[in-house]
């Protein structure tokens, strides 16, 4: 099936469901992978609200994103704990080893790299967030560690695709 079939049945099974923006979002996003541009239109017309409303909600939740992302993603958080304990050294630290900045995948199309304002971990700053695990006290060489780890994880897993 096509995506925008795909998107169209979506809103027909969310249009009904009271407060169904969210859930029908996080539905569009598990299957593509992000909100596309296209997706808007129907979602407005679907759920009877303004383009606008459908994009102030995608562009206030970071959770939804617009272009496609890395298969994993790596948030560094940024909120004041962590800076004082060094995330703004792992943020170099991430960009430079990893070849791209905030908003970017990598080559292989493994990682995006975000900025996150609070991971909720403060006592154990810095904190960084690889999909929905967090790790505590991370410093560059722990940093490098986490990725190594997920590429293995990666290429073990795209061997089993074979």
């Amino acid at each position: 099936m096509d995506q925008s079939n795909y998107i169209d049945d979506l809103v027909e099974q969310f249009k009904t469901l009271p407060g169904g923006m969210l859930p029908l979002l996080h539905a569009i996003k598990h299957e593509v992978g992000h909100i596309p541009e296209s997706a808007i239109d129907p979602i407005a017309k679907g759920l009877n609200l303004s383009r606008a409303e459908v994009h102030g909600v995608i562009s206030f939740y970071h959770d939804f994103n617009t272009q496609p992302t890395g298969r994993n993603i790596v948030q560094i958080c940024r909120a004041e704990a962590c800076q004082s304990m060094g995330s703004r050294q792992i943020e170099t630290h991430a960009k430079q080893s990893l070849g791209i900045d905030y908003g970017e995948i990598t080559n292989d199309g493994l990682l995006t790299l975000e900025p996150v304002y609070c991971l909720g971990n403060c006592a154990c700053s810095p904190s960084v967030r690889i999909n929905d695990d967090i790790y505590a006290r991370v410093d560059s060489e722990r940093f490098d560690q986490l990725i190594d780890d997920l590429k293995k994880q990666d290429s073990k897993s795209s061997e089993g695709d074979l």
